[in-house]
């Protein structure tokens, strides 16, 4: 059988960053003071007992929330019920999720046949033993078979974990130390790679609590300039080599600052040609661009593979890291490993039989109903349907998607560039950006308002529960909240 990609169509970068590019060239536009006040109601009329539960919780959660995707101006909401394509609040009020738990959930939120599946393991085994279960076997081979350039898979118990192992591992397979990243990227928040998170040349100013000297042996390169990656390079043959490349195969921070298709093909040539290894970060492109991932989709083959997210279904203790097996081989459990050093690894939970079991059922479900295709076909049709709005209320907004992983930039706060050169320029630019930023989150509140669950308001997550109609109703909602954009004629 062909294998079914999410992306029908590539979109031509270049177009997409003119259009950024002309956004934050102007001042930013949000949501008009009346209409926000009136976006506020819903929250102090609608959401009352969310706003009571997060009230206490911040008298024990730092900032009332334990993960930053919850966060929402202007306050966090308390959800109880998901299901498919939609979730439930504390108050019982009803919402589209483009969320869907921030990339893992393809098939939908909690699928019930995955769920009858888990209910299933846990009658029999529990959530964790410590020990052996099948369904590790089962998942790391059904993973195996279908990014072929995984030969071995060892589960962990996040992306970031996955990411630090994958540079424990390059270290020790090239006796190299400097690992280069796309400016922007977020490949965890492990000290050595928190380095230009979000913010191209941002370097460490956002890292906080992190000694500069973790960052010794770290490098960021502009996204999509080839140029600038073979001179960092060369640069680090003097400094200890490049162990590896770690990126996003669509982009830092799930195409957000999208590349151009022939750009993965070119950093796997200048890897090979100076000795490093190249690691493809798919935690949030695996199992969503296509069964392959996104190295299936561009045909580019890594050295090395972080997964996260769906390699669990949804459910807890999601990551992993897969590669070949004279890589993998410093992975190795016990007393398995022939290599005379091993990267130190672990995690008590990691591999647990509910979340193996979880990963395994939900990757097979995935395959056998073409979950990745009929995700994509919805993230177009969201994207023309954004667009055709943008259109249609003359606003500089930018929409576009890799196929089920959909950007709707309204302020762009994550593309602009900083030098570090030109530091009598930096205070200003980030003072620009925090103010974007807020206005991003006033974005984010009016579309929870009108029903519809958003990544911080800029980045959406289709799924194969997103039907034609549901598409509809999301549009007829944004359009709702496009009509109270200052500058928009009623």
């Amino acid at each position: 059988m062909k294998e079914q990609f999410a992306i029908k169509e590539y979109h031509n970068t270049q177009e997409v960053m003119k259009e950024l590019n002309a956004l934050i060239a102007q001042p930013s536009r949000s949501i008009t003071k009346k209409a926000m006040k009136e976006y506020l109601k819903y929250y102090e009329e609608k959401c009352t007992a969310s706003k009571k539960m997060i009230e206490e919780a911040k008298e024990y959660i730092p900032g009332g929330v334990q993960h930053n995707l919850a966060f929402n101006y202007p306050f966090p909401l308390v959800f109880t019920k998901a299901e498919g394509a939609w979730l439930w609040d504390l108050d019982g009020n009803k919402y589209i999720d483009f969320l869907q738990a921030g990339g893992p959930t393809v098939l939908g939120s909690n699928d019930p046949e995955v769920r009858e599946k888990v209910k299933e393991l846990l009658d029999s085994t529990g959530s964790v033993t410590g020990l052996f279960h099948e369904y590790e076997m089962k998942l790391a081979k059904l993973i195996c078979e279908n990014f072929p350039s995984v030969e071995m898979f060892r589960m962990l118990n996040s992306g970031t974990e996955s990411a630090m192992a994958a540079v424990r591992v390059a270290r020790l397979a090239t006796k190299k130390k400097n690992i280069i990243k796309l400016g922007g990227a977020y490949h965890g928040w492990s000290d050595q790679l928190s380095y230009g998170n979000r913010i191209p040349g941002v370097g460490g100013l956002e890292s906080h609590g992190i000694p500069s000297a973790y960052y010794k042996y770290t490098q960021e390169v502009y996204p999509n300039d080839i140029a600038a990656m073979e001179r960092m390079l060369k640069r680090n043959r003097l400094r200890g080599g490049t162990a590896a490349v770690i990126m996003e195969p669509v982009g830092p921070e799930s195409g957000t600052r999208p590349l151009d298709y022939d750009y993965n093909g070119k950093v796997r040539e200048l890897c090979d040609k100076y000795g490093a290894l190249l690691i493809f970060d798919e935690v949030v492109t695996g199992f969503r661009i296509a069964m392959s991932g996104a190295q299936g989709y561009f045909n580019v083959s890594p050295d090395l593979t972080v997964f996260g997210k769906v390699v669990a279904g949804g459910y807890p203790s999601a990551g992993g890291l897969g590669g070949k097996k004279k890589y993998m081989a410093y992975l190795a459990g016990g007393l398995g490993g022939k290599k005379s050093k091993k990267a130190h690894v672990g995690g008590t939970l990691a591999a647990n039989p509910l979340s193996s079991a979880a990963g395994y059922f939900t990757l097979k479900k995935i395959a056998e109903t073409n979950a990745i295709g009929k995700a994509g076909r919805a993230g177009d049709r969201l994207t023309e349907g954004l667009k055709a709005l943008i259109k249609k209320y003359d606003l500089p907004f930018v929409a576009y998607n890799q196929g089920s992983i959909c950007h709707l930039e309204t302020v762009g706060t994550m593309l602009f560039d900083i030098n570090i050169m030109k530091i009598w320029q930096v205070p200003g630019k980030l003072k620009e950006i925090h103010s974007r930023k807020d206005k991003m989150t006033h974005m984010g509140a009016a579309y929870m308002a009108e029903g519809l669950v958003t990544l911080a308001g800029s980045r959406m997550y289709t799924s194969a529960a997103d039907t034609d109609e549901i598409i509809d109703d999301a549009l007829v909602r944004f359009e709702r909240v496009f009509k109270n954009v200052e500058g928009v004629k009623a």
